[in-house]
This record gives structure tokens, C-alpha cells and sequence, in this order.
């Protein structure tokens, strides 16, 4: 593959702008373990700004993600990134007594960040009046996936099989996940049945608009399947309607998490490009900023044959 790829999706989504980034940002978090602190990053002028809210993976805060979250505020976005519970920075263990609720409480920090939008909004110098509230969506990565997909609607299965409450969010209208983890079963290692009760998702509720990003290089090491389980949620889902997937990638699919992040294991500066483009379009279109451009990267992504990778839409 040659950048022409990158260039041609520049041409559907446009050139970049001056980006205000604020951090930390404090939201009202009552009983929370740790008070919740944001970034939010949004382009320095323009208004009617569509909302993103990106969940972490394991381990990480919001200080991460920049080649992916950078690149959207650049585009139109306002983008918000909070530090869940599990970050490093919080020291709270597998042992921990915190631990066995935090991926519920992932699920509601993006919750008390709707809720506090206000806050958000005046919190940050110049953004006051521009944010459209009307335009949300859920994106995440990893673990941040399954917190995303919550509030887009998929449910959790408990030990007897029963799908459990619904933690979906109306006020999110599309989103994206990128290596999201798949449905349970016997596949999952002993470590992750104890301990991940997330990993047991039901995606037949998932009706929100989504795009699932994964990698055809990418081995769990919770689960036996292989690569094929992060598509999961575009295999079972009625709503995650495109499948976007690297050639090549793992688990951090060229290094989104950031640059010259040493758990990238599959650096590869041209597929990040190509997913932060790809990922634009999509949001571009699925919070109707422009409804031309996720068919246009789509068809041009697709026409070129790029041995990056392919897509597959229902």
C-alpha cells in the first residue's frame, strides 16, 4: 500500500485544525473510589460540535490515545476521554476490593460525563455554546470497547445464560470499537471467567449504529479463538452495520494507544493513518456532520484492494 490511500481520505474528510486540549477536568463523582478527571479536546473555532467519548484500555488514563483522539478533535470533534478506575495511576490490583466493580463503574464514568456536559463544556476556555449535545457518540478500545459497547446497548450474560440489565445510554447515537473483546463461552482462560464477568456480552441488544475495528493478527491471551473474537460484536450485532479489519494488526492495531508506546507490538505509522481516517469518515457520517463521507472512504478503501486491509458491511 502507498499513502495515495491516505490522501485520497484526506480529500473526503478534509484538512485538520488548531485543537484546544484541557486536562484534567473534574466530574462530580459521588462514591467513586477516585474522583473522575477528563481531557477534552476540541477544535479552537467552529460550533454545533459532535460529541466523542473515548473509553481506554486496560491500564491507561487519559493521557492516551492522542493519535486517535488528537485527530478527531482536529476534524470537528469535541472529544472527551476520562481515567476509569483501572488505570495504573490508581493502583487498584486484580486483589484490590475496588476491583471486581470497575467495569460497571466504566460504564457509568461515561454517564456522569453526559450528565455533566455543562460543567465540561464551561470548564474549558472558549468552548462554552459550541457543544450539540443532539450528537454523541461511544467509542473505546479494548476494554474501552466493552465499556462503549454498553451504552450502545449490548448486555452482559450472568452464569445461568440469562441476559442481564440493559446499560445503554439514548443519548449516544452511533459509536466505534476498536478490538473490542467477543461472546464467552469455554474458550475464555480460567483468569478471565473469575475475573471478567464482561466477557460474557450479548450483542442481539446492540442496535446503536456502530463500526468494529480489529486486527487479523490479534491473539488474546484471555481466550483461545483467535483473531476472529474481537469481530464479534460485528457478527451478532444488528447495529454494527461495517467491519473494518488491519491485515496484520494485533492487539493495538498499529499504535493507537500512542507513539512510541512500548506495548505496541505491531507499530505501523501508515495503518494508524489509515485508521484515523477511516474512523473520521465513519464519525462524520454517523453523527450526520457530512453523510457522503463513510461512503465515500468506504468505496475508496475498497476499490483500491489495499493490502492493508478490507471491509465488510451488512
Amino acid at each position: 500500500m502507498t499513502s495515495s490511500i491516505v490522501d485520497t481520505l484526506d480529500g473526503i474528510i478534509g484538512a485538520g485544525r488548531a485543537v484546544v486540549s484541557v486536562a484534567p477536568v473534574a466530574v462530580s463523582a459521588p462514591g467513586r473510589a477516585v474522583p473522575l478527571d477528563v481531557r477534552v479536546s476540541a477544535p479552537a473555532t467552529g460550533s454545533n460540535l459532535p460529541v466523542v467519548l473515548f473509553s481506554h484500555g486496560n491500564g491507561w488514563n487519559l493521557d492516551g490515545y492522542a493519535p486517535l483522539t488528537a485527530f478527531w478533535a482536529s476534524r470537528g470533534f469535541v472529544v472527551i476521554q476520562p481515567t476509569h478506575l483501572d488505570s495504573r495511576r490508581n493502583g487498584f490490583g486484580f486483589d484490590h476490593p475496588v476491583f471486581p466493580t470497575i467495569w460497571t463503574e466504566r460504564i457509568t464514568d461515561l454517564t456522569r460525563i453526559l450528565d455533566q456536559l455543562d460543567t465540561i463544556e464551561a470548564a474549558v476556555p472558549g468552548l462554552s455554546g459550541r457543544i450539540d449535545r443532539t450528537r454523541v457518540a461511544a467509542t473505546g478500545h479494548s476494554w474501552g470497547g466493552q465499556t462503549a459497547q454498553s451504552v450502545l446497548g449490548a448486555r452482559i450474560l450472568d452464569d445461568s445464560g440469562t441476559v442481564g440489565d440493559d446499560m445503554s445510554d439514548r443519548r449516544v447515537t452511533a459509536g466505534i470499537l476498536f478490538a473490542a473483546t467477543g461472546v464467552g463461552g469455554d474458550h475464555l482462560h480460567p483468569f478471565a471467567r473469575t475475573n471478567f464477568p464482561f466477557m460474557r456480552p450479548s450483542f442481539g441488544e446492540l442496535r446503536t449504529p456502530t463500526l468494529v475495528v480489529a486486527g487479523d493478527h490479534d491473539q488474546s491471551a484471555m481466550s483461545s479463538r483467535g483473531p476472529d473474537w474481537f469481530t464479534d460484536a460485528f457478527t451478532h450485532s444488528p447495529g454494527a452495520t461495517d467491519l473494518l479489519t488491519l491485515h496484520g494488526a494485533e492487539h493495538s492495531l498499529g499504535g493507537i494507544v500512542g507513539y512510541d508506546v512500548a506495548e505496541t507490538t505491531d507499530e505501523h505509522p501508515e495503518r494508524v493513518a489509515v485508521i484515523q481516517r477511516m474512523s473520521t469518515a465513519y464519525l462524520r457520517t454517523a453523527l450526520h456532520v457530512d453523510d457522503t463521507s463513510w461512503p465515500a472512504a468506504r468505496a475508496a478503501f475498497t476499490e483500491g484492494g489495499h493490502p492493508i486491509g478490507h471491509i465488510d458491511s451488512k
